[in-house]
């Protein structure tokens, strides 16, 4: 078992090594090696002289989500469940949110255990897995990191879920996206501190100007974080003219779109990265459910496929 494992690599592990003041980042440099063993020993280390702490157990995640991206599904599978285990284990004597680095971890666990079961072709177990977690785990704040595995194991195909559209930005009611039915939609969650939206928005707005024609609508929920620049915090009708003001500067083109506001949207589609981009057809099914930014070349042939009609394949993405 792999809990044996990591007992070994602590036995192993010379008696006057020091704990390390950066566990997360150095087990992360092990592991950008390729040096689970090495990651392990870190680990090791720092848990005999620290314990079991909030950092120890996100740097046990990493181990997990790298030996996943090295298509290590055996020894993924090991690391998350561990993970997982020691996380519960916490919780008996902490709230989920009581700080930051805790839920960092059992959600990258949880996330890792869904991966590793839909690779090995247990698709149904893995959402249900999921789903079973989020029911667990729906008042915290791994709520939208769960639903956002959901939705990318298993909301392609599927109807779009609704928007909250009870407040937006500006002058202009927010529509409901089942008014939309009919024309394509891309709905654009995005963040006013983020560089990875305002990078898209070009790209956005180009297809705004080569498909509005034949239909296309662009959906660009956001939501308040508690701060404006500089992450100074701020009331919320301070920050909501903050974001007025950074969709006017970076965004002119989003002054025509609906901008809803509400965390409740990123909840319900599991943007917990931003920019998350889903693409919706003219039935009201999702083609494309994408958290990260999308560059012009990759994305405009799927918008295309969408606004004539025709779904692009999973292949046509390189997935």
């Amino acid at each position: 078992m792999f809990g044996t494992a990591l007992s070994a690599a602590a036995q192993t592990a010379p008696a006057s090594a020091p704990a390390q003041q950066n566990v997360i980042a150095d087990v992360r440099a092990a592991i950008a090696k390729g040096d689970f063993a090495g990651g392990e020993r870190i680990l090791a280390a720092y848990r005999k002289e620290k314990g079991t702490t909030p950092e120890a157990l996100e740097a046990m995640s990493w181990l997990g989500r790298g030996a996943l991206a090295a298509k290590q599904l055996d020894k993924a599978n090991q690391y998350a469940e561990q993970t997982y285990d020691l996380c519960l284990a916490a919780l008996k004597t902490r709230k989920m949110d009581d700080e930051p680095r805790l839920p960092i971890a059992i959600g990258a666990a949880i996330e890792v255990r869904a991966n590793v079961a839909a690779q090995r072709g247990a698709l149904a177990d893995a959402v249900y897995f999921l789903n079973e977690e989020l029911a667990t785990y729906k008042a915290t704040s791994i709520r939208t990191r769960i639903q956002k595995n959901i939705n990318l194991l298993s909301l392609e195909g599927k109807p779009a879920p609704a928007l909250e559209v009870r407040e937006g930005l500006g002058a202009t009611k927010p529509v409901a996206l089942s008014s939309l039915k009919g024309k394509p939609v891309v709905v654009f969650f995005w963040a006013h501190w983020c560089p990875d939206c305002k990078a898209m928005g070009p790209v956005l707005d180009q297809m705004r100007q080569r498909y509005g024609a034949r239909g296309l609508t662009i959906v660009s929920p956001t939501q308040r974080y508690g701060y404006v620049a500089a992450r100074k915090t701020a009331p919320p009708a301070e920050e909501m003219a903050y974001i007025a003001k950074i969709r006017d500067e970076v965004y002119p083109w989003m002054a025509k779109e609906a901008v809803p506001v509400s965390d409740e949207n990123f909840k319900a589609y599991g943007a917990s990265t931003t920019p998350t981009v889903v693409l919706i057809d003219r039935a009201g099914i999702v083609r494309l459910y994408h958290p990260g930014q999308m560059k012009l070349e990759e994305f405009e042939p799927l918008v295309k496929a969408v606004v004539d009609g025709k779904a692009a394949s999973a292949a046509a993405r390189g997935r």
